[in-house]
């Protein structure tokens, strides 16, 4: 099939910018999906990011559902291989142990984002679970940063980041129970929103009361994209219990305006993490940059027990994926976790988090509320709170003390270990209050550096608001204009 555009061309164009192009009538839905597919195989082989295309999709937009009539008019999209499920599609979740496992219905999210026209040809990958911070498990597949294909993308969005960094893609779906939407979008280069806990549905198959800390949401490259998403998909299925509540304004609309002049308040010591040197001198240079757009900025630490919040965090972590794993166990009838299926500390997970009681968890649950609280405050004092996305540089692929593959016997100390590295991403998971990484700054090695935003519960448009008047001072161009080493414009 001829090539729509060059690539040039196609990575000139965001997701939105696509569609109007579908809309006008100079493309087809099914030129976009056979271009984006085209970009796929050409580099798939070295990032390995996409599992599966659905070439029906590809050939026929409305094979998924797509409404050709929703904003994003048929623009190809690819679904992480966790969450969200889409009637008669694999989902296998980066488990050897959900091989061939088939939903027959679609999350109620699902069903949003095929109104919003959405063609989803793709499933992309995910560690195990989307227990770690990186997909890499070289019996299934091993994916590789588009920068530096010696790097892992981290995760655990790590094939829908791959491929929105490698401009093979606009817009790619993505989930983040503790920053994973912003950690590999910080990796990558390429913008990740963890939203405020309310905005998208997690129904029919998540806990009202266990799966509110994990969110779902987009990975992309323009702010726009990821204000239409959110504007598209957000809202409660029939039944979920939390207030599914929407802005005044739509998020498109209000990132047509700069914000009004900001607090920001910048940090990176947080309890006993801290970023390396050259992570916080990037911190402030990227502080500069608001500063000079008129904001007030100020090094400024919230008042909030660290210790007992990750501690708390850690307790989370451990039985909620424990209760995951006793689950799929129990799909199958099974009373304990195959070693030749299941990766080693996602067994060690379920093992040290399956009996947890109840007063442990109304313990953590406490220390979330005290978190939460405190985080409260000081979004009273402050409008925006940034750090980095994350704490260390980008580990080198086969550094497996990040990973379930690891033989660490302590999920205890394995969790405390990843805390570390993640330290800035998690606490919004367990306050509900919404994060957005953005590609402003690089580490010494030349791999992009997430720098991430944060506001109160609710306060979503706010972030797209303020990277919206960032995105317009840069003329667009973030990572500095850098592009990564496997990208569809050097196939020109």
């Amino acid at each position: 099939m001829t090539q729509a555009m060059s690539w040039k061309e196609w990575f000139a164009h965001d997701g939105l910018g696509l569609a109007d192009r579908i809309r006008n009538r100079d493309l087809t839905a099914e030129e976009v999906a056979a271009q984006a597919a085209a970009g796929i195989a050409a580099t798939n082989a070295e990032i390995c990011g996409v599992i599966e295309v659905f070439d029906d999709a590809v050939a026929d937009s409305t094979v998924n559902g797509a409404n050709a009539e929703g904003p994003f008019a048929g623009l190809p999209f690819a679904l992480k291989d966790l969450g969200p499920t889409l009637a008669g599609r694999l989902q296998e979740q980066g488990s050897f142990y959900m091989k061939g496992n088939r939903p027959t219905s679609d999350a109620f999210l699902t069903t949003k984002m095929k109104q919003a026209g959405l063609n989803i040809i793709a499933r992309t990958t995910t560690p195990e679970f989307g227990c770690c911070s990186s997909a890499e498990n070289p019996a299934m597949y091993v994916t590789r940063n588009p920068w530096d294909t010696g790097f892992t993308s981290c995760g655990s969005s790590a094939g829908s980041s791959v491929m929105v960094g490698a401009g093979v893609l606009p817009i790619a779906h993505g989930t983040d129970g503790g920053g994973s939407i912003r950690i590999p979008a910080g990796c990558c280069g390429a913008i990740g929103l963890k939203s405020s806990r309310g905005t998208f549905s997690i129904a029919p198959g998540n806990s009202d009361f266990t799966s509110v800390v994990s969110t779902q949401g987009c990975i992309s490259r323009s702010v726009r994209d990821t204000a239409a998403f959110v504007d598209s998909c957000r809202g409660g299925a029939p039944g979920e219990f939390m207030p599914y509540w929407a802005p005044g304004q739509s998020f498109l609309k209000q990132i047509e305006s700069d914000p009004k002049p900001l607090k920001i308040a910048v940090s990176h010591e947080w309890g006993p993490y801290r970023a390396t040197p050259h992570i916080a001198a990037e911190l402030a240079r990227v502080a500069k940059i608001f500063e000079d757009l008129g904001h007030h900025v100020e090094w400024a630490l919230p008042k909030v027990d660290f210790e007992k919040a990750y501690a708390a965090q850690t307790t989370c972590y451990i039985t909620n994926f424990a209760q995951t794993v006793n689950n799929l166990l129990r799909l199958k009838g099974l009373e304990t976790p195959p070693e030749d299926l299941i990766e080693p500390m996602n067994i060690r997970i379920w093992e040290q988090g399956k009996d947890a009681t109840y007063t442990e968890r109304a313990d953590m649950q406490l220390a979330f509320n005290e978190t939460a609280r405190a985080f409260g405050a000081a979004f009273e004092e402050w409008d925006i709170l940034l750090t980095p996305t994350t704490a260390l540089q980008t580990p080198e692929i086969g550094t497996t003390q990040y990973l379930t593959l690891t033989d660490n016997p302590s999920a205890l100390d394995w969790f405390g270990n990843l805390w570390g590295f993640f330290a800035y991403t998690p606490l919004n998971n367990l306050c509900g209050t919404p994060g957005l990484s953005l590609p402003l700054a690089q580490h010494e090695n030349g791999l992009p550096l997430g720098m991430q935003i944060h506001t109160r519960q609710g306060g979503d448009g706010l972030l797209l608001q303020l990277a919206a008047q960032v995105e317009r001072a840069i003329g667009g161009k973030w990572n500095q204009g850098r592009l990564p080493q496997v990208h569809v414009t050097h196939l020109d």
